[in-house]
């Protein structure tokens, strides 16, 4: 690199701008603001200001898995993921998630957060004999049907239509590790931009850990940068991973990995856990008819993007 100390300065100057840029936006988004908005802004900041950020060695469940977090990630335990998701984002109540993961730079009231939500379910054994027959253009081609036809449950619960555009990352499994991923790119009715459904999925002895990405299409690359890491966060805890299952005790889930991807295993639990993903961050606003709240929230706290390291 030449000329390290006028570089130096070149960014300095860089940064002083667009941190300038962002407070003057912020104030005049805050402008906008009627007293009732101002009133929700200030409730929310305090509910972000209550967390409880973690990292380092984490304990999943009760003796379930341990998630390892670095320093440039942040974990929210089962309490106050659910505040996120639920009072902050404006997803429907009872997410009872395990916990969730943010980089460490955003919080969630920056619009261009993403986070990553970690849940279990012990359905059993997830068989993975299927895996390499898999054609997951046909697959894809049943999930659109599926998710088209449940958009009247949708609609008339007071919720916008879904629309599956496609793999947004197609579906990989690592059958070493076993542990798989797969990324949608979904359109619901009335937004500006498309949502990314990012899963990872690791599985054990008598279930499997559910990590899914909450982010915007844009945030693809971002999100590809740094799903490595978030893979090899979580494993099982001895006695409780895949190579521990026991034929003759344990129970094998009824499906493999092609109805896992397709996400026929939530049928049972209705349309919110089929097709009503869970909603990045002001997205919410728009499917409710706030868009106007959702645009000057946008405003006020919308982020640089930073480089992953």
């Amino acid at each position: 690199m030449c000329q390290p100390q006028r570089l130096i300065l070149s960014l300095a100057v860089i940064v002083f701008t667009l941190n300038t840029s962002l407070v003057l936006a912020q104030d005049n988004a805050a402008d906008e603001l009627s007293a009732e908005e101002q009133a929700r802004l200030e409730q929310l900041r305090t509910i972000v200001d209550s967390l409880d950020r973690q990292s380092g060695d984490i304990q999943l469940g009760d003796d379930l898995a341990r998630l390892v977090v670095p320093r440039d990630f942040y974990f929210l335990g089962p309490g106050d993921a659910e505040k996120v998701l639920v009072d902050v984002w404006g997803n429907p109540p009872g997410q009872d998630v395990l916990g969730m993961l943010f980089p460490s730079r955003y919080s969630p009231l920056d619009y261009d957060s993403w986070a990553v939500t970690i849940d279990y379910v012990d359905d059993g054994y997830v068989s993975d004999e299927d895996a390499v027959d898999i054609d997951y253009d046909d697959l894809l081609v049943g999930m659109q049907k599926d998710t088209l036809d449940s958009n009247a449950d949708r609609e008339a619960a007071g919720y916008g239509a879904i629309e599956l555009l496609g793999w947004a990352e197609p579906p990989y499994y690592d059958a070493t590790q076993k542990k798989l991923y797969w990324a949608k790119e979904l359109r619901f009715a009335g937004a500006e931009e498309t949502t990314l459904n990012y899963e990872i999925r690791a599985l054990g002895r008598r279930g499997m850990l559910m990590m899914t990405f909450i982010a915007s299409t844009p945030q693809l690359s971002e999100i590809n940068a740094y799903r490595n890491t978030v893979l090899a966060m979580a494993e099982f805890n001895e006695g409780g991973r895949y190579a521990d299952f026991d034929p003759s005790i344990d129970k094998v889930a009824a499906y493999g990995i092609g109805a896992l991807v397709a996400g026929k295993l939530a049928a049972k639990a209705g349309f919110f856990a089929v097709g009503l993903v869970l909603l990045k961050k002001f997205g919410i606003f728009l499917l409710l008819g706030l868009g106007a709240f959702g645009r000057k929230l946008k405003g006020l706290f919308t982020t640089d993007k930073l480089e992953p390291k």
